[in-house]
């Protein structure tokens, strides 16, 4: 892209942080390249401050100090952060977002995965949902694990390693398709 590249507000994935623990300050950088809305926890939000990172909106009910200026507070209510946060996003119009975390249950995601474009970013996986006919061009080897269960699943291009772990056979495209409306999948980042 050019210099003069303008960048819309949510035309990139917004940023949800969870956490950060371990996470690669390079594939950082990279999520952060075109200034996405920063949402993040009160105890990431210190983290994230320290990288010099600026915060959109911190995602709580209570926030005792605000070590940035603009900050705006979503209030969760009643409801986990990862709800709250993904409603929010939804509310708002944001067509996909990238989540750090390094705690996962796919159940908090699920009831989104049709709403908003996730991509989960936990324990060294890129995580998200497809739908059938999905497929994707991979070099050979790359491990692609399936993060539950499909009726009638059938898969090309990809050889079974154990249990739900497949690796592409060859340079190319493998593809997925099943019954039901989605299926999350993980790689290797």
């Amino acid at each position: 892209m050019s210099s003069h590249h303008i960048v819309r507000e949510k035309q990139e994935p917004a940023l949800l942080v969870l956490s950060l623990n371990e996470f690669s300050d390079e594939l950082l950088g990279q999520l952060l390249e075109w200034s996405p809305t920063v949402i993040t926890t009160p105890q990431t939000a210190e983290a994230l401050i320290a990288y010099g990172i600026k915060i959109d909106c911190i995602i709580n009910n209570t926030v005792d100090e605000v070590l940035q200026s603009d900050v705006r507070l979503l209030p969760a209510g009643d409801h986990p952060l990862t709800e709250a946060a993904l409603k929010y996003l939804i509310a708002n119009n944001y067509p996909a977002v990238n989540i750090i975390t390094d705690e996962l249950d796919l159940a908090d995601y699920m009831p989104y995965a049709d709403k908003i474009n996730l991509v989960i970013f936990n324990d060294h996986h890129k995580i998200y949902p497809v739908n059938s006919g999905f497929n994707k061009w991979k070099p050979k080897g790359e491990l692609i694990e399936l993060l539950g269960f499909a009726k009638e699943l059938n898969l090309t291009g990809l050889d079974h390693v154990k249990g739900r772990q497949y690796k592409t056979a060859m340079d190319g495209f493998f593809s997925l398709s099943f019954n039901e409306p989605f299926l999350f999948i993980a790689e290797e980042i």
